[in-house]
């Protein structure tokens, strides 16, 4: 069995064809918080570049990777920090 992360990167790699994804595992930084398990895996950053985006609104963009990761929030995801691009967007940034 895969670590959520791993799970997680997979899911975006499949629905976005990306250029790039990262997905961060910020747990630990939540010890305490609503969602926090002991075991961490609840909280992630990710950054996706897809040329998927292109003409797409930051909450189609957002609905989109939810909707790809649906799995993990059923079983036990707590929050996902979006950073959703075009290869343009990213040039710049």
């Amino acid at each position: 069995m895969t670590n959520r992360a791993a799970r997680i990167q997979a899911s975006l790699q499949q629905a976005f064809a990306p250029a790039e994804v990262m997905v961060q595992d910020d747990s630990a930084q939540h010890a305490g918080h609503a969602g926090a398990q002991p075991g961490g895996e609840t909280h992630y950053s990710v950054r996706v570049v897809s040329p998927v985006f292109a003409g797409q609104s930051r909450v189609a963009r957002s609905r989109a990777a939810h909707e790809a990761v649906a799995a993990e929030f059923e079983a036990g995801l707590h929050a996902l920090s979006l950073r959703l691009l075009t290869p343009e967007e990213a040039a710049k940034s």
